[in-house]
């Protein structure tokens, strides 16, 4: 699914930090997770799950129908499990956004004559 503005979903962009050494671990349990139990759950549209090249952060970025539907599934004992595995050797940032505006090159109708263009 591409990003978009128009599909009115709630995106969660969750950030973890992780010692080097264990960016890998963390990467297979939440693919796991995402795998076996998220990605059946009513709501979900989508998932890509992010590392940092340096070793130090996993991100998460998903797309779902409501806030409710994602609820749901975080109090789901299937999905919280990993959640709490994962916890145990990495820090949680979450985040919940809109999209605001979407990009592709050469895009037609954009808002660029809306942003003022920096002087020198």
């Amino acid at each position: 699914m591409m990003i978009s503005n128009d599909a009115k979903l709630v995106t969660f962009i969750n950030v973890f930090t992780v010692e080097p050494a264990n960016q890998q671990r963390l990467v297979d349990l939440l693919a796991h997770a995402t795998v076996a139990s998220v990605r059946h759950a009513p709501g979900f549209v989508s998932a890509t799950l992010h590392r940092s090249l340096d070793g130090t952060k996993v991100t998460m970025y998903a797309q779902w129908r409501t806030i409710e539907d994602y609820q749901a599934m975080r109090n789901n004992p299937a999905s919280s499990d990993h959640l709490q595995e994962a916890l145990a050797i990495a820090k949680f940032e979450p985040g919940m956004y809109e999209i605001v505006e979407s990009y592709l090159p050469d895009d037609k109708g954009t808002r660029e004559e809306m942003v003022p263009l920096l002087k020198d």
